[in-house]
C-alpha cells in the first residue's frame, strides 16, 4: 500500500491527502515514464546530463496552472540548452497540445501522467481526496545533471503559485 501524507497541501484551506513518498533534496530522482503531446513515452532517464525543472500542476486549464506554465515558459528560454522545463499533469496529451498552441507555450515540454500515474506516485503528488482527487498537486522539483534532486517545493496551498525564484536559482546552480 502506498504511503499517504495527510494535510501536506490544502485547497482553499481544506487539507488534502497526497499518495506517495515525500521527495527530499539530495536523494536520487525516481525515474518515471509519462506521455508527451505526440503520445510518445518520455522517461526522466532520457534527460540524463541535463538539468530539469519538473513542474507538477493539477490541470493546465485552470488559472494558476496556466499562469505558472506560462511563467516557466518565459524563463525556460533564458536558462540555456542544458536546462529543460517539464510540466506534468493528468491532462490528456490532446488537451495539453491544444492548450500549448492556444497559449503560445513552446519552451516547456508538457507531459501527461494519465496512463501509469508513475510520476504522481513516485514523487508523492497524487491527490487522494477532495474535489481534485486523482489529479497531481502543485509542486516543483529540480533535478541536477547527476540525477539527484536539488530543490523540492510542495506548494502548501494548491491555489497559490510556486516560488519561481527558488526553483530557477536551484536550476542555475545545478547547471
Amino acid at each position: 500500500m502506498a504511503q499517504e501524507r495527510k494535510g501536506v497541501v490544502t485547497l482553499k484551506g481544506t487539507p488534502l491527502t497526497l499518495v506517495g513518498p515525500e521527495i527530499k533534496p539530495g536523494q536520487r530522482a525516481p525515474d518515471f515514464t509519462a506521455v508527451d503531446t505526440s503520445l510518445q513515452a518520455v522517461r526522466l532517464s532520457d534527460a540524463k546530463g541535463k538539468v530539469l525543472i519538473v513542474s507538477s500542476v493539477p490541470s493546465l486549464d485552470t488559472p494558476v496552472c496556466d499562469t505558472e506554465t506560462r511563467r516557466f515558459n518565459q524563463e525556460a528560454g533564458k536558462l540555456g540548452a542544458g536546462v529543460e522545463v517539464w510540466t506534468i499533469s493528468m491532462d490528456l496529451p490532446f488537451a495539453q497540445k491544444r492548450w500549448c498552441g492556444a497559449a503560445g507555450v513552446n519552451s516547456v515540454k508538457t507531459l501527461s501522467d494519465f496512463r501509469e500515474r508513475a510520476f504522481a506516485q513516485s514523487y508523492g503528488v497524487e491527490i487522494k481526496d477532495g474535489p481534485l482527487a486523482g489529479l497531481t498537486a502543485r509542486a516543483v522539483f529540480v533535478v541536477g545533471r547527476d540525477g539527484t534532486v536539488k530543490h523540492v517545493e510542495y506548494v502548501k496551498e494548491i491555489a497559490s503559485e510556486p516560488n519561481y525564484d527558488a526553483a530557477l536559482a536551484a536550476a542555475k546552480a545545478a547547471g
